[in-house]
């Protein structure tokens, strides 16, 4: 089964993407920063994280940063989903090892559409 790690403080944020990934036969694991997602990705297999920007303790360029420095995930994708959406704010992401930048609320069909181009994981209602 697929994992896909969600990375944001917001637990309604949390919810909501956990809610549409549940609906695509996704198994959701929730980090409210990113150090908590880097200790949680030492003892999960994750396929793709969903990561804000801006969180306390560890923000979320930093997260992807790490992320990247471990050989096991430097080619794992990650999709930072933010408020933030000044070209700079994207930049940034794509720098620091992101392969996808969108703002949120991310619609439903646009997150399936990313779980089937990064993933190869089939849409809802197709095979």
């Amino acid at each position: 089964m697929t994992t896909v790690m969600v990375v944001d403080d917001s637990k309604t944020v949390r919810s909501y993407h956990g809610s549409i990934l549940r609906g695509l036969d996704v198994n959701v694991i929730e980090a409210e920063n990113g150090m908590e997602a880097l200790e949680k990705s030492l003892d999960n297999t994750i396929d793709l994280y969903l990561v804000d920007v801006n969180m306390p303790i560890m923000d979320g360029y930093s997260f992807v940063s790490e992320l990247r420095r471990q050989p096991s995930h430097q080619l794992t994708p990650i999709i930072m989903i933010t408020t933030q959406e000044e070209t700079v704010d994207k930049i940034e992401a794509f720098k620091v090892g992101a392969n996808l930048f969108e703002t949120k609320p991310i619609k439903p069909d646009a997150l399936s559409g990313y779980l089937h181009l990064l993933l190869n994981v089939a849409m809802k209602g197709n095979s």
